[in-house]
């Protein structure tokens, strides 16, 4: 039962989403009104089953966060499977203080990605009457975040570098 909810949990925020990016990416040459995701479509998107977890480490920074909602929003150097770099609504879980997140510094992330594929119908609705491709809905949870020593790595480059610069120009 629980494990059910959680389900439900992870993909009611997307029903969400989606049903507004219908609307936006609805042709507006159409003059009627903006046309809903058909209730089919929301209460499979409501009830898709997210499969296990894959657990990645990606190095980014911090763009946004939300303690009440307990989720920030990252920036990635090296792209997800899908080839996104920006993640919105990663979710924290309570095990892990968020009064130590800074925005912009460098973080190394170990980060949950659970993947719900949704049906040959739903992709084809999504594809023919919104010009959306996609096929499946991802949910993220930030496993571990770990501070990033780039700044001393830097320093250390250009120390190094300028000996070499120097010792080379005293022939």
């Amino acid at each position: 039962m629980t494990s059910n909810k959680m389900q439900l949990n992870r993909a009611s925020p997307y029903a969400n989403t989606i049903s507004s990016l219908m609307r936006k990416t609805k042709n507006t040459t159409e003059k009627t009104s903006e046309e809903a995701l058909p209730e089919w479509a929301e209460k499979e998107i409501k009830s898709v089953q997210f499969g296990q977890p894959d657990t990645l480490a990606r190095t980014g920074y911090i763009l946004d966060i939300y303690p009440e909602q307990l989720k920030i929003d990252i920036q990635l150097y090296e792209a997800l499977h899908d080839g996104r770099t920006i993640v919105e609504g990663v979710n924290i879980p309570r095990s892990l203080s968020m009064n130590d997140f800074m925005k912009g510094v460098v973080y190394e992330f170990r980060i949950k990605v659970f993947k719900g594929n949704l049906s040959d119908g739903l992709i084809d609705l999504l594809k023919s009457k919104y010009s959306l491709q996609m096929d499946a809905i991802y949910s993220f949870e930030l496993h571990d975040i770990q501070l990033m020593d780039v700044e001393s790595d830097v320093a250390k480059t250009s120390l190094s570098s300028e000996s070499d610069d120097g010792s080379d120009g005293d022939e």
